[in-house]
């Protein structure tokens, strides 16, 4: 029954911080990380939806590692 729970969410979530990544700063491209199109500024403030993404990603890849480290530890 746990296994079966670690094998869902262990194609689960990866999926879903996938989504979460790629929904990230769409259209900056790659200029943005070299301080183009941002009026030379390199740190901004987040706001909204692109603060809930952000957070989205950092708790997602984090359920993804102890997945990962559970999944190891039960077979």
């Amino acid at each position: 029954m746990l296994k079966t729970i670690l094998l869902i969410s262990q194609i689960t979530i990866p999926l879903l911080l996938i989504a979460a990544i790629l929904l990230q700063q769409k259209g900056t491209a790659l200029g943005g990380a070299f301080g183009g199109g941002d009026g030379g500024s390199f740190y901004s403030k987040k706001r909204g939806l692109e603060k809930k993404l952000g957070i989205a990603t950092i708790i997602l890849s984090s359920l993804f590692l102890i997945n990962s480290l559970l999944n190891i530890l039960v077979r």
